[in-house]
């Protein structure tokens, strides 16, 4: 990447979460009347949770209320436990901030307003100045010091080709990216799915059999559910009761869909359907599921309410893909033997139509409430438009996405993603508007890990999607009206198969309402900094955490780390040993009777890690060894669960490894 791309990428990437607020470190001048008043009518607005005797979901916890340049802000936050009382560390929580005009009432649209929970530095509320403070440091490029919650942020998923996925933060990268963690899962993952809150993200593993269920909020895998032999696909009912798995088998019974119900995490049934690989959709009443038995050339029609199969149509040749289409109400189905697109209707379970293309349909997709369908052919190197046109695409396209403006075709036989203008298609006597733009560098099939999952994605900017390359090991960044890419995150020697965003920031979810959930972590008395650039508001509202009695006996570690201080150097390709004590905290005296201390050593940023369990010497305190594979800094975390201690409990070492020829290397220490 040059070093004008990388530039700009910065710029770009720090403009994410803030896209909003150009121009918002400006110093904030008022009146002292107006400083005054605000103040009073802030006091008369203010509710605290002691005062309120009520438990309504309509009685929140803490109501603030402030007006500036006749702007109204109202600020809510309330645990989204039905009957929750207080706000309690360790908890989910709704954070609202209802926008309106002052003088009229109206409600504020298309504002990108930013905040930030923070703990307090004293019990006082920040005064203006100091509030403003407060926000540019959140907002300096250095990083230096973060809030305890950002309501301004989002997360890139890559699925990999190693069993984990990647949690970038792409706004620590400065023109590459930061692995903020690494989800372990059983087995590589193959389709993912992401509920419509965006608290949950189920992964389906083939080789493991299972479907692991991810809390998005601390990135820990809640549980892994058993659904059968060789699971792909993965969809979510649009009402998320059921989550339905495919599981492909060349015949049956062993080849159909499992149905998970998404409360309990529990298996509710199992269906043979038809021999081959499954796709899954729904109407939008949830009334029926359809699924396709590929090398049967069939589509199952399954009663949803009672779990049963209903009908089963024969559709054609090696059916590839189905959509469905709001607009028509039919279910469309993409057969890649023949090329034929079979229309059915969703209520009457009946082919009405059969659209003849050429063989090598891939995948079928249609835009929210669009009234065009475009299907991909991977063979002939095209994309059907349905009911209007036929265009060029990439070499083996074999993906389609949209956002607002564009549809974007993603091509496994070249770098390039085609992009199709959805504003232009329908005119009179007009060609479809396509243009091009080059994801990376290499083509993606040259990668051997395929996935389910899409590979472009919208980004949660308007007008900007991400592309995952596997080949490249990147993850691109494009802008629509741009010739290329505005800039790309790294992988770490991953191959990202299929890419996610999990966005955490504020979101228009009603005309002037902006929200967020969000997992109270710590607890005590908090500024609630807000943040609207055009028109100006700058304000820090007041939220008070209690401690959670069953968090804080998790926080009791009982055991510490102590290494011994006579540690070698440590080199690059040559085996080092490690000494440490183990110190009961109770006592302060060591332990030497743990059989199951384990020790986790990676190399950051997570490029290479190594899990093993310690020895134990004969003068009670134990010891590993591992040869460092290169010069860097490693991490090196412990464990014991016999006493219930996690890797993440306890304060881990840090181990500097330099190469024979460089000065020798740190011995390990605390952060």
């Amino acid at each position: 990447m040059s070093s004008k791309l990388v530039t700009v990428f910065l710029i770009t990437a720090l403009g994410m979460a803030f896209a909003r607020a150009q121009g918002k470190r400006d110093p904030v001048t008022r009146s002292r009347n107006e400083i005054k008043a605000e103040r009073t009518e802030l006091a008369r607005t203010q509710t605290r949770p002691n005062q309120s005797p009520s438990t309504s979901r309509d009685q929140n916890p803490v109501t603030q209320r402030i007006v500036r340049e006749g702007i109204a802000v109202e600020f809510r936050i309330e645990p989204r436990a039905v009957k929750a009382k207080d706000l309690v560390e360790g908890t989910e929580a709704l954070v609202r901030f209802t926008i309106t005009d002052n003088n009229t009432g109206q409600r504020l649209s298309n504002l990108h307003p930013a905040a930030w929970i923070d703990l307090k530095r004293d019990d006082s509320t920040p005064d203006d100045r100091r509030c403003r403070e407060k926000i540019q440091s959140f907002l300096q490029s250095s990083f230096n010091y973060r809030p305890d919650i950002d309501l301004n942020t989002y997360f890139v998923l890559a699925l990999n080709h190693e069993p984990n996925i990647s949690v970038i933060d792409p706004l620590s990268g400065f023109g590459g990216s930061k692995l903020f963690t690494l989800i372990n899962l059983k087995s590589p993952g193959e389709d993912w799915v992401m509920s419509r809150g965006q608290e949950r993200l189920f992964v389906v593993s083939p080789s493991a059999g299972d479907v692991a269920v991810i809390d998005t909020s601390d990135w820990k895998v809640l549980a892994n559910i058993g659904v059968g032999l060789n699971p792909t696909r993965i969809a979510l009912q649009h009402d998320e009761k059921y989550l339905w798995v495919g599981n492909d088998g060349p015949e049956v019974p062993g080849s159909g869909v499992t149905v998970i119900d998404t409360a309990s995490l529990k298996v509710v049934a199992y269906l043979d359907t038809g021999p081959g690989r499954h796709e899954i959709a729904f109407p939008e009443d949830d009334r029926y599921a359809f699924v396709t038995n590929k090398n049967a050339g069939t589509l199952s029609v399954i009663d949803v309410a009672k779990l049963t199969k209903t009908k089963e149509l024969k559709v054609g040749s090696l059916p590839s893909a189905l959509a469905f289409s709001p607009l028509s109400e039919a279910v469309y189905v993409v057969n890649e033997g023949d090329g034929d697109i079979v229309v059915v209707n969703a209520q009457s379970q009946e082919i009405t139509t059969r659209i003849k293309t050429r063989p090598g349909l891939k995948t079928i997709r249609f835009p929210p409430a669009g009234r065009f369908g475009f299907a991909v052919n991977s063979q002939a190197n095209l994309v059907y438009i349905l009911d209007t046109s036929t265009v060029s695409a990439g070499r083996a396209p074999d993906q389609v996405s949209f956002t607002r403006n564009f549809a974007y075709v993603r091509s496994t036989g070249d770098e390039f993603v085609t992009m199709i203008n959805l504003l232009k298609l329908g005119s009179p006597g007009s060609e479809p508007d396509v243009t091009r733009f080059p994801a990376g560098e290499k083509a993606p099939q040259l990668s051997v890990y395929p996935a389910a999952g899409d590979a472009v994605i919208a980004a949660p900017e308007e007008g900007a999607v991400l592309v995952a390359n596997p080949a490249d090991k990147m993850i691109y960044y494009y802008m629509e009206g741009m010739a290329a890419p505005m800039g790309s995150f790294q992988n770490y020697r991953r191959d990202p198969k299929a890419v996610l965003v999990r966005d955490k920031g504020l979101r228009e979810t009603s005309p002037g309402v902006y929200a967020a959930n969000v997992k109270l972590t710590g607890h005590g008395k908090f500024d609630v900094a807000f943040l609207l650039d055009s028109p100006r508001v700058v304000n820090c509202f007041d939220a008070e955490i209690r401690e959670n009695p069953e968090l804080a006996r998790q926080r009791e570690v009982p055991i510490q780390i102590e290494p011994l201080p006579a540690a070698p150097n440590a080199f690059a390709g040559t085996n080092y040993q490690l000494a440490f004590k183990v110190i009961d905290v109770r006592t302060n005296q060591p332990r030497s009777d743990l059989k199951d201390l384990g020790v986790l050593t990676f190399l950051a940023p997570g490029i290479w890690q190594e899990r093993s369990w310690a020895r134990q010497r004969k003068d009670g305190a134990y010891e590993i060894s591992f040869v460092p594979p290169q010069a860097g800094v490693y991490y090196i975390f412990f464990q014991c669960p016999s006493l219930g201690v996690q890797f993440n409990q306890l304060q881990r070492l840090t181990l500097v490894a330099k190469d024979r020829q460089e000065t020798p290397a740190t011995p390990p220490k605390r952060p």
